[in-house]
């Protein structure tokens, strides 16, 4: 007979949920569908050949050291790198010392939560928000409180009134995570005004701040604010980046800038969790780093998406009913948008596929499971073309349901 696993899994398992996008990814592979719903970006925007000459010049010269085991907290010359690159977002004074390199920023994200968060503990996010950071956190049983997003960012104003309550009531905020720069997958980019109020607010009410400035680099209408851990005086602010936008999301690379004792827990932590990340891929992008290549390259990323975020407007404005809207993103990789409030877009997503479009129903996205009638649409990965004809059919499919 069988093993059946079920009476074995720890209590933790029931409080993991499996991702929505990563369901969907496997839903289209291999069919002919049109897919809206990942975030992955155009491989053209990859500098292959560049990294073809790094890999050369590795295997001639370091293969000795890229092949071996290395430090759990990063390969130190790749972290003095990073440390470096920082400051073209505004944070300066970082040594190798507060640098972190993960695995992709999403182990940053739950090792992080594994570290800050207990039982019951209030975290402050963003609704919606990233919903692989909201499945992290969930492992850790917080007790979630949602602030709305704006044109210009989270609500400050609903932000404090949380802060002011759940301080009256005798308790504090562990921590508050926000996305400020085109964010995923609202779209919105926090002003300057707004992460200076934000970390001010942190430091009247003591709680941290994690920021995931994942797409920090992508903005590509006006310029881009500092990040808010440029503004951090008190080392409350935990930032996090990655390498998966801005050179390769295969390389599987991520980085954290924190102060010194949290970055010490992050590095107990990752010590029984892998050792460390890929020495070869950490080689490789500090050389890219090193080089230039990530640098030289932004600016064609940049155009790239532009272009595209252009032409799904565009199309969303020529095929999407009447009463729709959505975000118009200064940067990134997402539109997302709010269709009839009769429709649930989760319920509709298999008709969607059937019709060949696919995208990702908004509701994964709310800490409460709201937004039942708003969708995230990717516009990195499909050609123009797709873009085009995948709104059109999904504009089809919304007037004939609305």
């Amino acid at each position: 007979m069988t093993i059946r696993f079920e009476s074995f899994f720890s209590a933790q398992t029931r409080l993991m949920r499996a991702s929505e996008i990563r369901d969907l990814l496997k839903l289209t592979e291999g069919r002919d569908v049109i897919s809206l719903a990942g975030g992955l970006p155009d491989p053209e925007t990859f500098p292959r050949e560049e990294i073809k000459k790094i890999l050369e010049d590795i295997m001639s010269n370091n293969w000795r050291e890229a092949l071996q085991y290395s430090a759990t907290a990063g390969v130190a010359s790749f972290r003095k790198e990073l440390a470096s690159f920082s400051e073209t977002r505004g944070i300066k004074g970082q040594g190798v010392s507060n640098v972190f390199v993960s695995t992709g920023s999403q182990e940053a994200l739950f090792m992080i939560a594994q570290l800050l968060i207990d039982p019951g503990d209030y975290v402050i996010v963003e609704s919606p928000t990233y919903l692989a950071a909201l499945n992290a956190f969930r492992t850790r049983s917080p007790r979630f409180e949602g602030v709305p997003i704006e044109e210009d960012g989270m609500d400050i104003e609903v932000l404090e009134s949380k802060l002011k309550r759940i301080k009256a009531e005798g308790s504090k905020v562990k921590m508050i995570y926000t996305i400020p720069t085109a964010q995923n997958p609202g779209g919105v980019t926090m002003t300057y005004q707004k992460r200076k109020a934000l970390i001010e607010m942190a430091s009247r009410y003591d709680t941290l701040i994690v920021e995931d400035d994942a797409y920090g680099h992508l903005v590509f209408e006006g310029e881009s604010p500092p990040a808010i851990k440029a503004l951090d005086k008190e080392e409350r602010v935990i930032y996090t980046s990655t390498f998966s936008k801005i050179l390769s999301p295969g390389f599987r690379l991520g980085w954290v800038l924190a102060e010194e004792e949290f970055i010490r827990e992050l590095e107990l932590m990752k010590q029984n969790v892998d050792l460390h990340t890929s020495t070869f891929t950490q080689y490789i992008a500090a050389e890219a780093l090193r080089r230039n290549v990530v640098q030289n390259n932004l600016p064609r990323i940049r155009q790239i998406y532009r272009e595209k975020r252009d032409v799904m407007i565009e199309a969303l404005q020529d095929n999407f009913p009447g009463d729709t809207k959505w975000s118009r993103p200064v940067g990134g990789m997402f539109v997302f948008a709010w269709v009839s409030q009769k429709l649930d877009t989760a319920k509709l997503l298999p008709t969607a596929l059937e019709r060949g479009v696919a995208y990702v129903p908004g509701s994964s996205f709310f800490h409460d499971f709201s937004g039942k009638n708003t969708m995230r649409l990717n516009f990195s990965f499909p050609t123009k073309e797709q873009l085009k004809k995948g709104i059109q059919l999904l504009g089809s499919l919304l007037k004939e349901f609305s």
